[in-house]
């Protein structure tokens, strides 16, 4: 580390401590891995490694995967500071900046809370959505061993009533109705879900700088990344819970693909829409460019 030069060893325990956002990186190999599958490994990584994940990122290897972790000291420090935005957020703002001020900025002067304003539609999206997401996590094999009604079920819960926005229980029937012939669809086609998936830890919301000069940090969690191993790269797949599909002119594509990139290790191969409510098969979108993702992200 004091040499600048990324670091590799089976001794996370003593140099963890030494790692922050302006160090090189560390590669952190399991116990369980031989020299040989270390080396082959490590050789991978090398090869595909972006120049801004050689500093500041504890990168975890094991036999099964690679974790790419960011030492956030710098992001810890000025998080109070730094302004945070996501896909959601800049939609907002193009749409309405008073309405972007009131859901992202202001606070309750008494509890200091943000405002949240719920609707039906929103609840639906969050309930499917929370069923879904969670399958990544698990292994190929045990996905759909749990029926997903029943997990719907259990999240509605968590939005019934007022508490989702609907105005009586006929309302409310007939948007739960939509998400269990969703998740319906789900169990029929599969499609991706039975495929390997990148892990996204459902407590934790990729993020990073998008700009250093104007403090500006971009975050957000796309819904699914399928694993595509035959080129070890990645598949970006967003499922879509509204009647309506996105627009060309939408930032969506161009932010989850700065997200992927800069919070990931593998190269970004393709992207996708799922619209839940009416196709049985994924929806191909083109990807942007990445130089001009970030300008126009910025730009707005």
């Amino acid at each position: 580390i004091k040499a600048n030069r990324i670091l590799v060893t089976f001794n996370i325990k003593d140099f963890k401590p030494m790692l922050d956002d302006k160090t090189p990186s560390i590669i952190a190999l399991s116990t369980n891995l031989t020299n040989n599958e270390a080396d082959q490994k490590i050789c991978k990584l090398l090869k595909q490694i972006k120049l801004n994940q050689s500093i500041g990122f504890l990168i975890s290897i094991s036999k099964k995967e690679i974790i790419l972790k960011w030492i956030q000291s710098k992001i810890m420090k000025d998080k109070y500071k730094a302004v945070w935005v996501s896909h959601s957020s800049i939609a907002d703002f193009i749409a309405c900046p008073r309405a972007y001020y009131l859901r992202n900025v202001y606070k309750d002067p008494k509890t200091r809370n943000k405002i949240t304003v719920t609707s039906p539609a929103l609840s639906l999206g969050t309930a499917v959505h929370e069923v879904v997401e969670e399958l990544s996590v698990l292994p190929v094999e045990q996905r759909l061993q749990i029926s997903l009604l029943k997990k719907f079920d259990v999240a509605w819960e968590k939005v019934t009533g007022k508490l989702g926005g609907f105005t009586d229980p006929t309302q409310e029937e007939e948007f739960k109705e939509r998400g269990r012939v969703m998740l319906k669809r789900v169990e029929e086609h599969p499609g991706p879900i039975l495929n390997k998936a990148v892990k996204i830890p459902t407590d934790f919301i990729p993020y990073y700088y998008l700009s250093d000069e104007d403090d500006i940090i971009l975050c957000g969690k796309i819904d699914w990344l399928e694993y595509l191993e035959d080129t070890d790269s990645v598949h970006i797949i967003d499922f879509k819970t509204g009647k309506n599909e996105e627009g060309e002119e939408s930032l969506q594509l161009p932010i989850y693909l700065l997200l992927a990139t800069n919070t990931q290790p593998r190269k970004v191969e393709k992207a996708s829409y799922w619209y839940l409510d009416k196709s049985d098969q994924l929806t191909p979108k083109e990807l942007p460019n990445i130089v001009d993702s970030k300008d126009k992200v910025l730009t707005v």
